[in-house]
């Protein structure tokens, strides 16, 4: 079946229990309560009311509804080439819930990232089975959503689960033991604790730097989240510290990118996925607040930062706002005799210029001879 359209509406049937086998109860996708309605479209996903029907639907459920007929409808699973097409398809559903919840995750919109979250979960439960070391990226995913809600008690679990897994697996990858390290992080900053999360910020640096190696610029968001637990404790100039290391490592990463850019200007690749490119522009710009805001302002600390948006901003094709940090970027190393800053902001002003003024395709300019 192909996929539904974006767009359509979510609709809701009452579910006929004459039309069920015996002893086949129905649960709702979100909760696991006793369900009372079904997805008119697929009919294979139920609900317990019609407020659990539409926020599955636009959660996720809109993307794969058409995708989870035939996992869950399949009826001979002793046929091994049966049960390997249906495993090759709960985890391509598994890798869809991923990025949807990523997406919304990036976006802010923690409510809406749960039931891809939950499904992700679920799914990767069926594929793989309880306990799995392969649940722990959906666990971390559900962890991030509820702790978006400030559920933290169900974060706790999810988190406990998360680990139990990681434990029983010593020789896992560095890259997993990141993230749950950054999540465990972030969970004990919010409940307070702010020991427990330096120790597993500096965990997360850790296998950042065992994965993609010292300078890689994956620490980055570590090294920010630790500087935001110094910004709690006020300790000011230590905060500035971490800022600083930060800001140079995205200098020297969007630098490399802006080169390649430049050479592939006709190439329509983005470098950074949404979820990225979100995350890297909020950092930065807290970082900007924090230096403009200071009673002793670092302007070349300002200029390096402003100027990273500014580069970040025109790899990704936003000129207004490429020109608008390229302006702050300049003023604040013109205040600086000779700074080394200045010229290259001045390039990407340049080119920010020279793009804006050229003839759109189509134009009455463009047309003229």
């Amino acid at each position: 079946m192909e996929p539904d359209e974006p767009g359509t509406s979510a609709v809701a049937i009452d579910i006929m229990p004459l039309a069920s086998p015996k002893g086949k109860e129905k649960y709702c996708e979100l909760c696991q309560r006793e369900a009372y309605l079904e997805c008119a479209k697929c009919q294979v996903t139920f609900y317990c009311n019609a407020d659990h029907q539409q926020a599955d639907w636009v959660g996720v459920h809109e993307r794969i509804c058409q995708m989870l007929v035939p996992i869950r409808a399949v009826k001979d699973m002793y046929d091994p080439a049966v049960r390997k097409k249906n495993q090759l398809r709960k985890a391509h559903l598994i890798k869809i819930c991923k990025l949807v919840a990523q997406s919304k995750l990036s976006e802010g919109k923690h409510e809406e990232a749960l039931p891809a979250a939950h499904c992700c979960l679920q799914t990767s439960i069926d594929l793989y089975g309880p306990n799995t070391i392969q649940l722990v990226p959906a666990y971390i995913l559900l962890a991030e959503a509820n702790m978006g809600l400030g559920n933290l008690t169900v974060v706790a679990e999810l988190l406990s689960q998360a680990e139990w897994a990681v434990l029983k697996n010593p020789e896992l990858g560095a890259s997993v033991q990141q993230q749950l390290h950054r999540s465990l992080g972030q969970y004990y900053t919010s409940a307070g604790n702010l020991e427990n999360a330096l120790f597993h910020f500096a965990n997360d640096i850790y296998f950042a730097c065992v994965e993609y190696g010292l300078d890689s610029s994956a620490t980055t968001k570590g090294y920010f989240l630790i500087a935001d637990v110094f910004a709690r404790q006020g300790k000011t100039l230590i905060v500035h510290s971490l800022y600083s290391e930060v800001a140079e490592r995205w200098h020297k990463h969007l630098t490399s990118l802006l080169e390649t850019h430049q050479k592939h200007a006709d190439s329509s690749v983005s470098f950074y996925e949404k979820s990225q490119r979100v995350e890297m522009e909020e950092m930065l710009r807290v970082m900007l607040e924090f230096e403009q805001t200071q009673s002793r302002r670092d302007v070349s600390q300002i200029a390096l930062i402003a100027y990273n948006l500014a580069m970040l901003w025109f790899i990704n094709g936003d000129l207004h706002k490429a020109q608008d940090f390229g302006s702050t970027a300049l003023q604040a190393s013109l205040q600086i005799p000779r700074h080394k800053l200045t010229e290259p902001i001045q390039e990407l002003l340049q080119q920010v210029e020279s793009l804006q003024t050229e003839p759109r395709p189509g134009s009455a300019s463009s047309t003229l001879h």
